[in-house]
């Protein structure tokens, strides 16, 4: 298989997991990776491919946008952007071998995210009422985190939000799509600008993602969310551990 059509058929399953719950880059950066684009290029390359993807799936989950744990959009969106800006210049500034050794970390939190923040949430929840302000903070660092790697961001967004609010995790895919695709946004003008992207493989892994992140969101409406949440969590599960290997084997 050529390496276009490699990265074409990952853009498309990237493009449709972001849709449907997060996590394409579970999907995109080993496939960058394994096409011989360094690892932080990838980082940036799949960020910028996956991103028209984003905007697709944000566009048909437009009537669902809500609040954000009762906090308006604007405001949510505002601090997603600064801390998705801030991200960005920090993964520029980071060394390749540097980032290669902390990449698994990254995958291993946003997959321990996956698996148990639905568990922690009700506890959580008991014991304090989170206001504006921690909720604004928290959005900030993801956006922070969104910037940097965006490993399955809106899993994490949509895991702390249902921790402090304890909405169904199904009703957020709408603001999800909105705040990954604004700390997307914001960081692809960063990585194109600094000159990041490697647009060869950039361009087949980014019309792969358009068409799948339209079809995953039509999906994602019907296909039950505990589905959903399970094959997303057995391919971090696996990328994880493949990326451990990769760095510490």
């Amino acid at each position: 298989m050529s390496d276009a059509l490699f990265l074409l058929l990952a853009g498309l399953l990237a493009g449709g997991m972001n849709a449907l719950a997060g996590g394409g880059t579970f999907v995109s950066l080993p496939a960058l990776i394994g096409a011989g684009v360094p690892s932080v290029s990838a980082n940036a390359t799949g960020t910028v491919a996956l991103f028209p993807g984003g905007l697709a799936s944000t566009w048909v989950y437009r009537d669902g946008l809500t609040a954000v744990c009762g906090v308006p959009l604007v405001p949510v969106g505002v601090v997603t952007l600064v801390g998705g800006l801030s991200g960005s210049l920090l993964l520029l500034w980071t060394p390749a071998a540097l980032f290669d050794q902390g990449l698994p970390w990254l995958l291993l939190v946003a997959t321990i995210m996956l698996a148990f923040g639905r568990r922690i949430g009700p506890a959580l929840r008991a014991r304090f009422r989170a206001g504006l302000p921690t909720i604004l903070a928290l959005q900030f660092l993801l956006g922070v985190y969104g910037g940097y790697f965006g490993g399955a961001v809106g899993l994490m967004m949509m895991a702390a939000w249902s921790i402090l609010d304890g909405a169904e995790v199904k009703a957020l895919n709408a603001p999800r799509t909105l705040m990954v695709s604004a700390a997307n946004g914001i960081a692809v003008l960063s990585f194109v600008v600094a000159g990041a992207v490697a647009w060869t493989a950039c361009l087949p892994v980014g019309l792969g993602a358009v068409a799948g992140g339209w079809c995953g969101a039509h999906i994602g409406r019907i296909l039950p969310p505990a589905a959903v949440r399970a094959g997303t969590l057995l391919l971090a599960a696996g990328t994880t551990v493949a990326f451990f290997v990769r760095a510490y084997g």
